[in-house]
């Protein structure tokens, strides 16, 4: 099996070969792609692929465009950190995706997918991806929240929060002196927050830009983070995430 990967950040790319590696020992996979016209090029020429995985956002674009640039020969799997309206937008279309950083168990149960329905595979029509740009391109944010407040609800703007957390089973709204519970999950929070400002930093925490006062290395190629007002816990970006935080950080988006 002839395994394509277009992905723009290299130690992800690294980590999702490794994985595919593990699962596929056979496998043929290509040096990793990083942008929109590589990726054209490839697909241009011969021996096509048998399976591609796409990140979504690539070093000069979305890689959607590369549907409408060329026909793509092969399935996709896509691997997004993005909001869960896209990945709901995949699953109307039959396109498998992966979210990062990569599961192994995930990425097993995909590839499993793509060979029981490669038999069938019929190349992806651009068209599917109209709705799915337009929502990148123009996503409505909530500008407020509703919270708990001891037995009372109170409605806070967006930009009195500085993170969000789940501790036990709870999701707590961190403000500069408070914290109140709030009835989203964080996996919802995502989607609803702006990713110009927001970012998920882990499984356990959502993040506003301000609150982060530095960053610093950590063990494994992690980050250590500095938040405002100090939590409780440690809170640490791990080495995956770790190029898409510093972009945001940057002002670059994720």
């Amino acid at each position: 099996m002839r395994i394509l990967l277009i992905e723009d950040e290299p130690p992800a790319a690294k980590r999702l070969g490794m994985l595919i590696r593990s699962l596929r020992p056979e496998a043929i996979i290509e040096p990793a792609l990083d942008t929109i016209s590589a990726a054209v090029g490839r697909l241009a020429s011969a021996p096509a692929p048998q399976l591609a995985f796409l990140d979504i956002q690539l070093a000069d674009g979305l890689s959607f465009e590369i549907f409408q640039q060329c026909e793509v020969p092969c399935p996709v799997i896509f691997t997004t950190a993005y909001d869960q309206y896209t990945l709901r937008a995949f699953k109307q279309n039959s396109i498998d995706y992966l979210l990062k950083p990569v599961d192994s168990d995930e990425l097993k149960a995909a590839i499993k997918k793509f060979e029981r329905l490669y038999p069938g595979f019929a190349p992806p029509s651009p068209d599917i991806f109209n709705d799915i740009m337009a929502k990148l391109v123009a996503p409505a944010y909530k500008t407020r929240f509703l919270v708990r407040s001891g037995n009372s609800l109170i409605s806070l703007p967006t930009s009195d929060f500085f993170y969000f957390f789940a501790e036990d089973g709870v999701v707590f709204a961190q403000t500069a002196d408070k914290r109140y519970t709030i009835d989203y999950t964080l996996d919802q929070l995502q989607e609803l927050l702006s990713p110009v400002d927001f970012f998920r930093l882990n499984r356990k925490v959502i993040a506003r830009v301000e609150a982060v006062r530095k960053a610093a290395p950590y063990f494994n190629g992690r980050l250590l983070l500095d938040l405002n007002p100090a939590p409780s816990f440690e809170v640490a970006v791990s080495r995956d995430r770790a190029p898409a935080f510093k972009r945001w950080m940057d002002g670059q988006g994720n």
